[in-house]
């Protein structure tokens, strides 16, 4: 795949100070966490939140084919990347971030959706159409429906092994915008916006700049002051949104090989780093997995004046 070109236009109205991320992290844990005391009522002299946490999805993912006993079966407590679910992990104690999956649709709207395609039934036969395929109001047709006068399609979900499977949760709420979560938010977290795009699809420059700008246009007009990084595991679109925009931080997201892909720069922590350091970025988000197989990668990544953030679980 070729190389985004050097001569992309920046499309914020001003550069801005290179950002403080983790100290933006830190400023969020601290107001979303209840402040240490000690005995006297004081707040401790140099105390630090231990932990910053970020809420994959909002309040988590639905894993439809969990165990039933597992508190996620039947798709957890609430639907992945809504509003409700957002809002529900910015009321959890020490949630600095909430992170979301975004994808353009045809008609050039930025919604929250984390999987490539989307699924429904229809007088007995299931049928797919891919997101970016789809115009923002079919798109929303599907699911719960904001006004509950209308019925939304069903909503299915095609998992990992192949199996289509009706998709609720606990707590429902509507499919939305990459808009309505800045507006509908709450304001205490920050947002990890990822940028989406498919691992079985060729992006041109062209195609990647247009969706690109069609979220760093809604980002720039309704993010106010609210802290926002970007993602992705595409490192075509990572350098291109750091081309694009010097205000937000960019995170280049890796599996640091614990799973292989046909481009090298997605396979390994080390070729991670030279994607970053190369591009301008400010840090990797590593699945947690890579980096405990490879310990020592925490203090190249670290000299390389890079921040790191996992994900992932520990299995």
């Amino acid at each position: 795949m070729a190389q985004p070109k050097a001569d992309v236009v920046v499309v914020p109205p001003a550069a801005m100070p290179e950002p403080d991320i983790a100290a933006e992290l830190d400023a969020l844990a601290a107001r979303s966490s209840p402040s240490p005391t000690t005995t006297s009522g004081a707040a401790p002299a140099a105390a630090r939140p231990p932990l910053v946490v970020v809420g994959h999805r909002g309040s988590g993912m639905n894993a439809l084919a969990a165990a039933p006993e597992d508190p996620r079966a039947r798709g957890g407590d609430v639907r992945e990347n809504t509003l409700r679910s957002f809002n529900a992990a910015a009321a959890a104690a020490g949630v600095a971030y909430v992170e979301f999956d975004v994808q353009v649709t045809k008609d050039g709207c930025p919604v929250i959706f984390h999987d490539n395609f989307i699924y429904t039934e229809e007088n007995g036969e299931i049928s797919g159409k891919r997101v970016t395929d789809l115009d923002l109001d079919e798109f929303l047709s599907y699911g719960p429906q904001r006004n509950q006068e209308k019925a939304g399609k069903p909503l299915l979900r095609k998992l990992k092994d192949g199996r289509i499977l009706r998709w609720e949760a606990r707590s429902e709420d509507a499919l939305c915008t990459l808009r309505e979560a800045f507006e509908g938010v709450d304001r205490r977290v920050g947002f990890n916006v990822e940028l989406k795009f498919d691992d079985n699809l060729a992006y041109t420059e062209a195609a990647l700049a247009a969706a690109l700008r069609a979220v760093l246009e809604v980002v720039f007009e309704h993010a106010g002051g609210r802290p926002v990084i970007f993602s992705s595991f595409q490192p075509d679109a990572a350098q291109l949104v750091r081309k694009l925009q010097d205000k937000y931080p960019v995170y280049f997201l890796t599996n640091g090989g614990t799973q292989m892909y046909a481009d090298p720069r997605r396979n390994s922590l080390e070729e991670a780093v030279r994607l970053c350091v190369a591009a301008g970025l400010q840090g990797i988000v590593s699945e947690v997995r890579a980096i405990l197989r490879q310990p020592a990668a925490v203090a190249k990544i670290k000299e390389a004046k890079l921040s790191l953030m996992t994900y992932g679980q520990l299995k």
